[in-house]
């Protein structure tokens, strides 16, 4: 029952970021938060989404995430280059998805495209106590 709640909150949020509007900015990402709930039968861990707009060419400067977030990134529109901790860099698709375990380091995260916006879902599962979901790397 766990995992269906969060995979039905996860989809619901997918929908409503679906008909966000655009919001990327030259040279780089937009972040705008989309949802958050706590999760009512797993005591302490809320749901929270993220859509990240990306300008042509643009990209989030790396960072790490929660270390009890796991996450699931969703690409709306356009294509993304992401790698994640030790693993390849990848290209994804509209349409394909990722996940990402807690306290993932996120060393590229950026649209593929030099000329087409592209936009990402990002869906936490994360502490309810946790504010700092994102920390950039210095």
């Amino acid at each position: 029952m766990r995992v269906r709640t969060v995979l039905g909150a996860a989809f619901a949020a997918v929908a409503i970021a679906a008909a966000t509007p655009a919001l990327a900015h030259d040279g780089g990402d937009h972040v705008t938060k989309n949802f958050e709930q706590a999760i009512p039968n797993i005591p302490g861990k809320s749901l929270i989404a993220f859509v990240v707009d990306y300008a042509p060419g643009g990209a989030s400067p790396p960072h790490t995430h929660a270390k009890s977030g796991f996450i699931y990134a969703y690409v709306i529109s356009g294509s993304i280059e992401s790698k994640v901790n030790d693993g390849a860099s990848r290209v994804y698709k509209a349409g394909e998805s990722w996940s990402e375990p807690p306290g993932a380091t996120h060393s590229i995260s950026r649209n593929a495209s030099k000329t087409e916006p592209a936009k990402l879902l990002a869906v936490f599962v994360v502490d309810t106590d946790d504010k700092a979901l994102t920390t950039p790397i210095k």
